[in-house]
């Protein structure tokens, strides 16, 4: 299966209150290393060295200091078009967890647009 694919259903299959999802990334053909971090610089993977596997992506769902799942599918799919196989493996799912915003000194209007932001 296409990495994208795979990519889409593990996303697919998440609740709706997942937070951060950490992903690696093996391709099996090392000569095309070169290229494939070329191809995931979208989603800014984290090299491992010494490591059976060659990266680390961290994904963000609604907030989060971590690449968009946007980011991630289109990097993968990059990948299937340029023909380099590889596998994901699921590392950890977060969930439940909450952005906290200060918003003390902020007028209702700004509470209200960033209500209104998050609530989509």
């Amino acid at each position: 299966m296409a990495l994208a694919d795979t990519f889409q259903e593990i996303v697919d299959s998440l609740p709706d209150d997942w937070t951060d999802l950490e992903l690696d990334l093996r391709i099996f053909d090392e000569r095309r290393y070169i290229d494939a971090a070329v191809l995931l610089v979208v989603c800014y993977p984290q090299p491992y060295s010494k490591y059976d596997w060659h990266w680390r992506i961290l994904v963000a769902h609604r907030f989060g200091h971590a690449a968009a799942v946007p980011a991630v599918h289109t990097a993968l799919k990059l990948l299937d078009e340029a023909a380099i196989a590889g596998e994901l493996a699921v590392r950890e799912v977060r969930t439940g967890r909450a952005e906290v915003v200060p918003m003390w000194g902020r007028p209702e209007s700004v509470r209200q647009e960033f209500r209104r932001m998050r609530a989509q």
